[in-house]
Order: C-alpha cells, then structure tokens, then sequence
C-alpha cells in the first residue's frame, strides 16, 4: 500500500497521480504500484511540487510495517533505534513563538478572546 499527501501543489502533478493511484480527497491518493513504480512517482513528485510539499508513505519489511518520506515539510523522519520518528521544528525558540502573548486584533469576540488568550 502507498499513500501521497500533496498540499499546495500544481494541479497538474494531481493529475499525473491520479494514472497510477486513486484520489481518495483532495491531494490524498492511495495504490499499490511496485516499488520501482512507487520511486519514480516520488521522483515526479518532488520534481514539481513547485511551491508545495509532499509525503509518501508505503508497506515494508520493518518492525513498524510502514516507513515514510517528506519533501519541503517542516516536520522530518529521523531514525531512533530501529523505529522511525518525527521530528517535529521546536516551538520554543524565539523565532517561531506563537502570537499568543499579542493583544488580539480587533473585531474578535470576548468568548475568542477568552479561548485564545485567556483573559477574562
């Protein structure tokens, strides 16, 4: 079994999909083409994603049953004893904190702005 997950990708690398598997939602497709067919999509699809990004997941012979592949995601497989994980960016550092101390731009209802924010 082979998943691609395409997100903001051209429609025309949609297209070029959907002759070897099956688009179950929006950018979602799913088959079960030979490996050596599986790598040659995956070759097309980190070709012309363009702006967007990609991830194949497919069966294989491995304690977890599965393994996976990014292209241009910020979140990375890494491998930890035998098992492969997610890597996901650090939400602490300064550079990518959350506006969540910001005032909230106005127009939001007390109700957001309790949810959001906290604040009475």
């Amino acid at each position: 079994m082979t998943v691609i997950v395409l997100t903001n990708c051209p429609s025309g690398l949609r297209g070029f999909l959907t002759r070897w598997l099956l688009e179950i939602s929006a950018g979602v497709f799913i088959g079960n083409p030979s490996a050596r067919i599986r790598d040659i999509l995956w070759d097309e699809v980190r070709q012309y994603t363009g702006q967007g990004r990609a991830l194949l997941a497919h069966t294989t012979n491995n304690e977890q049953g599965f393994t996976f592949r990014t292209h241009e995601h910020a979140w990375h497989p890494i491998e930890h004893d035998g098992a492969t994980l997610i890597r996901r960016p650090n939400l602490n550092s300064p550079a990518q904190q959350s506006s969540s101390t910001d005032t909230p731009p106005p127009g939001w209802s007390r109700a957001a702005k309790r949810r959001r924010f906290g604040r009475p």
